[in-house]
């Protein structure tokens, strides 16, 4: 059988080296200069590959569609990809949070191992091959059509070119048009582990400062729709960090595009009680400073400002003279920071696309559509996605897999 993978990435790679493992003829297409150039720029250039953690820890970090990709996980998961790319002569480390690099810290040497399976399972690659439609003949696959006006005959393809993040890379959105032209439902597009938008301008005070160890809660009406833990950044349009990117995929999925209440507890590990004795121990031996004076073994010093207007109380106001009621107030603005989020930056600064492919038009068993035999997907083209981690690339691996095992029957 001919099968022909569109897309170099880490999904249509996987393909590609799983449907040569069948024994297939592979041409594998690609619109870049080179493969897995997004690959390249994860994981701020180091590449996190996967996650080293249990199954049900892998189904508990997808926002989309979990039970769609037991099958390809369970067919191909974390060990199995890690055990591959050491085979491909990538040794890999584990670091904090069971993240998975190569030890070199370059990405580049998980695409080197890639590419050199994919010649020992002798695919044929193509670059600046950019597929821009698939034939068919009586409804099943006839081959596909080349952005130069090539058309390359062939049994089965395999869509695997990426969603909407990271567009210098060349991810564009172009696979789900050839998609939807073969009748497919494709569920908006949206930037998903992204930074939020707030309505409140702290950025002009707050840029660039880091908080660790805080709580965040996302609330739409009354409904608590994400509560998280880690580290926040304030940037000039709102806030970002790894914590922030994991909410925004829950919002983007809740509530895309609408205003909701952002939450922050700034004092986690203490209630509110244990806040205010900390307060009253404080504030007594700081009792002849002025307010604005008195907290900076409790905050940063450019988050006190903030802090102090949030409270209503004056800042040149002498510690020994705040009330029981106003300094109830500032733990309660220390617990219960709110603020307004009203939306997400773009696509330019998104890790993952949430939305893709309607799954229930595909077979999880296999990645086949339901619609058009002979046509597969994987990757970020499907509506699924996951937070931070290495998840995200583990699912293009597994669908990818996925796809081209779904031809050894072929």
């Amino acid at each position: 059988m001919h099968v022909i993978v569109a897309g170099g990435g880490a999904a249509g790679m996987m393909a590609a080296l799983a449907a040569a493992g069948c024994g297939h003829r592979v041409e594998l297409l690609e619109q870049n200069e080179k493969l897995g150039k997004k690959i390249y720029i994860t994981g701020k250039g180091r590449c996190n590959v996967t996650n080293d953690c249990e199954a049900e820890e892998f189904f508990r970090n997808i926002v989309s569609n979990e039970k769609f990709v037991y099958s390809a996980f369970r067919g191909f998961d974390n060990h199995a990809l890690m055990e591959l790319l050491e085979e491909g002569g990538c040794a890999l480390k584990t670091e904090r949070g069971n993240r998975v690099f190569p030890v070199s810290d370059h990405a580049s040497d998980v695409t080197k191992a890639l590419t050199g399976l994919l010649h020992e399972r002798g695919v044929s690659v193509s670059l600046r091959q950019r597929v821009v439609a698939v034939m068919t003949e009586n409804g099943s696959v006839s081959g596909v059509v080349t952005e130069k006006g090539e058309h390359k005959r062939c049994d089965s393809v395999i869509l695997a070119t990426g969603g909407c993040s990271y567009p210098t890379t060349g991810s564009d959105g172009g696979g789900w048009k050839i998609a939807e032209e073969l009748g497919h439902t494709i569920i908006p597009p949206k930037p998903a582990l992204t930074p939020l938008c707030l309505k409140e301008e702290y950025g002009r005070l707050l840029q660039g400062l880091a908080l660790k160890h805080v709580s965040l809660r996302l609330v739409h009406g009354k409904k608590t729709i994400y509560e998280g833990f880690g580290e926040i950044l304030f940037t000039h349009f709102g806030i970002s960090g790894p914590l922030v990117l994991s909410a925004s995929s829950y919002y983007v999925k809740a509530c895309y595009e609408q205003e909701i209440t952002c939450v922050l507890d700034l004092k986690p590990a203490l209630t509110n009680e244990q806040l205010d004795k900390r307060l009253i121990r404080d504030f007594e031996a700081s009792r002849n400073k002025q307010f604005k004076n008195a907290l900076d073994g409790l905050l940063p010093a450019r988050l006190i400002p903030v802090i102090i207007k949030e409270s209503g109380i004056l800042p040149e106001k002498k510690v020994n003279e705040i009330s029981r009621e106003e300094r109830q107030r500032l733990v309660q603005r220390l617990k219960h920071w709110s603020m307004t989020v009203t939306g997400v930056r773009g696509f330019s600064e998104a890790i993952v696309t949430q939305g893709g492919i309607h799954v229930k038009q595909v077979n999880p068993s296999t990645m086949e559509s339901k619609l058009v035999p002979g046509l597969y997907f994987a990757g970020e083209m499907l509506d699924v996605d996951a937070l931070t981690g290495g998840f995200n690339l583990q699912l293009a691996w597994s669908t990818g897999y996925q796809a081209g095992s779904g031809l050894c029957d072929g």
